[in-house]
């Protein structure tokens, strides 16, 4: 990746923010030396890396990483023979400390977790090796660099409790040397001192030989000399031969360590490498939370859609987010408007997303940004003229062109600040034209800023070349640092002069300079960024109607679905009802017509059955007339009914000569007989005395769990339905595991039924469920006009589960 891109775009500095995120001083080091990668499957693990651990450590925390420090030294040191040292062994313990505990960490359970969310992270965790016991026991054994644990070992620790009451003894001897008469006039003070690793007392020059004891030192004066007392000589003697004995066990217990680092160090560099990718990758993810980030798409078209952009060097509450595309419509983008309005920023923000998503960082921007993937990133900023190198801002801007044009790929980002200045504006405007066209041709993604108005002119009329601009506010003279793709800016110069104070006589004076054309064209710019907002305004209204048509669109046709449905069932239940009246109506003929037959025969009366006959054929008819009516009142067709040609076993017939319905159980033979159940009893019936019943559809549509049966209410004689439903007719219908519509056209039949028995209370068993049925149920009762009231279950009869209905007498 180009090192001058990565300075001017100031990755650097994204860089130590995101190492002031990590927690080891080796992370941080990596991360200082970051360099953006251009291989797609690697940029998309980094990513993947970085959302994951955000995952992990929103649900979990972050893990427990501590500040380890460098341990491949001591790795070193061990392969080749050496003994570590204490603070080497120290330092060994705290990376196995770390990797137990993050081990722990991605072990414990959580509820609601989904360990898909952070799988690409688990490899990492999966790396570690645990050594609890060895880790237990170097921070055991070993307090600090320079201190051992006194019962590091058993022989250790009796070393030190010999040296303990050694030291305690000659402390006493000592001190009693000092309170004796007998030596304080030999004493020069009364203290005790170390001279040589050895317990001494000052005393004077000139009892140097009245005092029994070995001399160890003397006063810089030389009036004073330090002797030990031959009293205190062998127990500190027998002390140095104890310590000489410690430091024998305190290496002994290094060896040991040392040994024991020997068989584990490839699984110990590898904890150690292992813990500063995971310091890393999560230090992404703090970085990402802290900057409100998120996860680009990455593509490797060239395809750049950035959305609510915000440059991260910015003051969070300060920076006006932008929306940035490049590589779909056009490859070159030609930012224009006026100085300090933000040109260079956005040309900046869009060469550091890309450095940063390269690198594994999610960038602040909107979710469903986009950036593409390229091979370099190359940048042509600033001023970088030099009296040394004889470079003036023009021969510098060049040159860095020249290394862009030198270097580049087809896949290449390029980015330049205000191309072609610092020259003549005609020959400099020429020769930016000259490269944009160059990098057009090649369909690499560019994206300039520049004042010339050629410019401006060649990107509205070139295929692939995108005008944008930053906005300014003529009013407040103040640039707003939005982003708008397909309008060419203005410079506003004379604003921005005016604004700091040039004087406007002066002003006026260079308006009279400009040429007509270069007048007419910042008019045609006016004139088009009016019509960009007005353009825009307009969309966006008629974006709001269209939207507001759909809803009322798709509430119309919900309402007439509605409708439709209503509708259909209004004149289901109405052919129901005409069906069973006209029904009733047959039957009540045909019961008048057999009991005329019966009276007769008990007068011993003729009859004249073509009378009779010809009676019934006219009642047919006007039932056939009226039903013809209703239905088209009802705007509806009656069903054709059933040749008995067509007859089925199964099939629901009416026998004649006994006014009752039943069922076929075998089809007619060759004279025309069929066998007919009748309530439970089979019979032979000839086919001239069955009739194709309508009592069909109503058995099809009557749900099993009614407690009572239209087919032995309907058999009744006319004459005796009261008496015959009150025989037939429960006090009680179950509507449980029906659909409200179905539940409802039950009940009601049910009820006009039991009024028609004369049942002065009923039950209606709908359960309890969510309350849905019984609360439909409650509303049919309030409006139905055989119902005197009605009241919910008692404890016993079924509670809320039932209904106990009251019917008008």
């Amino acid at each position: 990746m180009n090192k001058k891109a990565l300075t001017k775009l100031e990755f650097y500095k994204i860089c130590e923010m995101l190492a002031a995120c990590a927690i080891s001083n080796q992370a941080k080091d990596q991360i200082l030396n970051f360099v953006p990668l251009s291989i797609p499957k690697e940029i998309y693990r980094l990513q993947r890396e970085t959302s994951h651990a955000i995952n992990l450590s929103v649900k979990k925390g972050r893990p427990p990483i501590s500040n380890i420090e460098e341990i491949t030294p001591s790795i070193k040191r061990v392969q080749i023979g050496s003994i570590l040292s204490s603070g080497e062994l120290l330092n060994i313990g705290k990376v196995l400390k770390c990797a137990r505990l993050l081990k722990k960490y991605v072990s414990e359970e959580i509820e609601d977790i989904n360990y898909e969310d952070f799988e690409q992270v688990m490899p990492y965790f999966e790396k570690l090796t645990a050594f609890p016991i060895l880790e237990h026991e170097i921070n055991r054994c070993i307090i600090s660099p320079n201190e051992f644990s006194d019962d590091a070992t058993p022989e250790l620790a009796q070393i030190r409790r010999k040296k303990n009451k050694l030291s305690a003894q000659i402390k006493e001897t000592m001190q009693g040397i000092l309170q004796s008469k007998h030596y304080q006039d030999m004493l020069q003070e009364s203290v005790v001192t170390i001279r040589s690793d050895r317990y001494c007392v000052p005393v004077k020059i000139e009892h140097k030989s009245a005092f029994k004891g070995v001399v160890y030192d003397q006063s810089s004066s030389g009036a004073t000399v330090f002797m030990e007392p031959i009293a205190t000589v062998e127990m500190n003697n027998q002390i140095r031969i104890l310590e000489i004995k410690e430091q024998d066990e305190i290496e002994k217990i290094l060896i040991n360590f040392t040994e024991q680092v020997s068989q584990i160090t490839l699984e110990l560099e590898l904890n150690f490498s292992t813990i500063c990718e995971i310091d890393i990758i999560f230090a992404k993810s703090e970085f990402a939370l802290k900057l409100n980030a998120r996860e680009p798409k990455l593509n490797e078209k060239g395809i750049i859609n950035i959305l609510g952009a915000r440059h991260p060097l910015l003051n969070p509450k300060e920076v006006v987010p932008i929306d940035i595309r490049l590589g779909k419509d056009f490859t070159i983008l030609l930012i224009t408007g006026p100085n300090t309005g933000g040109k260079t920023v956005s040309l900046k923000t869009i060469g550091l997303f890309t450095l940063m998503a390269q690198c594994g960082m999610q960038i602040p921007a909107k979710e469903g940004s986009e950036l593409a993937i390229f091979d370099n990133v190359f940048t042509a900023l600033g001023d970088e003229q030099s009296i040394e190198q004889s470079l003036s801002t023009f021969s510098s801007h060049m040159k860095s062109i020249i290394e862009i044009l030198e270097q580049m790929t087809l896949n290449s980002l390029v980015l330049v600040d205000e191309i072609g200045s610092g020259t003549d504006p005609i020959e400099g405007s020429a020769l930016a034209m000259s490269v944009l066209e160059h990098l057009r041709k090649q369909q690499i993604r560019t994206v300039a800023t520049t004042h010339y108005s050629e410019l401006k002119l060649y990107a509205l009329s070139t295929e692939g070349v995108e005008n944008a601009s930053c906005e300014f506010d003529v009013a407040s003279l103040r640039p707003t640092y939005k982003l708008f793709i397909g309008l060419p800016g203005k410079s506003n110069a004379f604003a921005i002069s005016q604004k700091l104070g040039f004087p406007m006589h002066l002003i006026e004076d260079a308006k009279s300079y400009l040429k007509k054309e270069n007048v007419k064209m910042e008019d045609i710019l006016v004139e088009l960024e009016y019509s960009k907002k007005t353009a825009e305004i307009e969309k966006e209204k008629a974006s709001k109607f269209r939207e507001e048509a759909e809803r009322l669109k798709s509430e119309i046709v919900s309402e007439r679905q509605k409708l439709e449905k209503s509708r259909k069932k209004i004149l289901e239940r109405a052919q129901e009802k005409a069906n069973d009246i006209l029904r009733e109506v047959e039957m009540e003929s045909d019961a008048i017509l057999k009991e005329v037959r019966q009276v007769a025969r008990k007068a011993q009366a003729s009859i004249d059955e073509q009378e009779l006959h010809l009676t019934k054929e006219l009642v047919k008819e006007g039932i056939e007339d009226q039903t013809k009516e209703i239905y088209k009142k009802m705007g509806t067709h009656p069903k054709k009914k059933k040749s008995m040609k067509d007859i089925s076993i199964g099939d629901i017939v009416l026998v004649r000569t006994l006014m009752q319905h039943g069922t076929i159980e075998k089809m007619p033979d060759t004279k025309g007989v069929v066998i007919v159940k009748v309530d439970n009893l089979s019979m032979k019936v000839n086919v001239a005395d069955l009739e194709i019943s309508n009592e069909e559809s109503l058995i099809s549509n009557t749900p099993k769990s009614t407690k009572y049966s239209r087919k032995q209410n309907m058999a009744a004689s006319p004459r005796n339905t009261t008496q015959s439903k009150r025989l037939t007719i429960t006090s009680e219908v179950d509507v449980r595991g029906l659909l409200v519509d179905e539940a409802l056209s039950v009940v009601d039949k049910y009820l006009d039924d039991a009024y028609l028995s004369g049942l002065g209370q009923v039950t209606i068993i709908h359960g309890k469920g969510t309350g849905a049925l019984r609360q439909a149920v409650g509303n049919m009762l309030r409006s139905n006009p055989h119902v005197s009231s009605y009241r919910a279950g008692k404890y016993g009869e079924g509670e809320h589960g039932v209904t106990v209905v009251e019917i008008k007498s």
